[in-house]
């Protein structure tokens, strides 16, 4: 699992939209420590810090020790928003970390041993990934950095599912065992689609080209006739 992260914060007395703006004046990110049977609680986050650790990866599976207000206390990111122009942080959502509790997150799940794989590294075929990400229950202190699956002997046509994911301890997935998480398919399925695509363009290209010939034509056909007027 993740250790984990100390995180610096200002305890916030104002909320709302203007002072939400007054915050990223101040190159802060507001944000919400919310559960526990508490209150919310307002706080004000540096700007740098959390969109290095928003993009370094992680971040939602991630518990913080978060200081503010002379207090400390633990919590999970459960959602931030993003500029959708600048990819700024704009605002986080944390949830209180309480002993004894099970939270849903979602975890990675990462893929090794693909040169293992006769159908990837002999027969040429593609890990078609069905989900990247799988949501599990787990206790705040064993949240997993990524489920990971091993590839080794998977032949073309093989698939992956929830109940062949390896389960660390005190995980619990949440989709159901047969769902798909990935298949291995065959190279000319992707291939056909892919020329399927190019044929398309090409013929498009051609209609276009004959399109504007044929304007050409009428263009220089009604030249000639006006000049034969003349």
């Amino acid at each position: 699992m993740s250790a984990v992260k100390p995180l610096e914060a200002v305890a916030r007395d104002r909320v709302g939209k203007g002072a939400a703006r007054a915050v990223r004046r101040q190159g802060q990110v507001p944000a919400v420590i919310y559960g526990g049977n508490q209150p919310p609680q307002a706080i004000a986050i540096d700007l740098i810090r959390t969109r290095t650790l928003i993009y370094a990866g992680g971040f939602r599976t991630t518990v913080f020790e978060i200081s503010a207000g002379g207090r400390k206390v633990r919590a999970i990111p459960r959602d931030f928003q993003l500029d959708p122009v600048t990819g700024v942080p704009m605002h986080v959502d944390f949830l209180r970390v309480v002993a004894g509790q099970s939270i849903e997150v979602e975890v990675p799940v990462h893929f090794t041993n693909e040169d293992a794989a006769p159908g990837i590294k002999q027969e040429g075929g593609t890990l078609n990934v069905v989900h990247h990400t799988v949501t599990v229950e787990v206790a705040p202190e064993s949240i997993p950095d990524a489920i990971t699956v091993d590839l080794t002997g998977k032949a073309i046509g093989d698939t992956i599912h929830v109940s062949d994911l390896p389960a660390p301890a005190g995980v619990t997935f949440v989709l159901g065992g047969d769902e798909v998480v990935a298949t291995v398919v065959p190279p000319t399925v992707l291939g056909a689609e892919v020329e399927a695509e190019e044929a398309a363009v090409a013929e498009a290209a051609r209609a276009e080209s004959a399109a504007e010939a044929a304007e050409e034509a009428a263009e220089e056909a009604a030249k000639d006739e006006a000049a034969k007027e003349d």
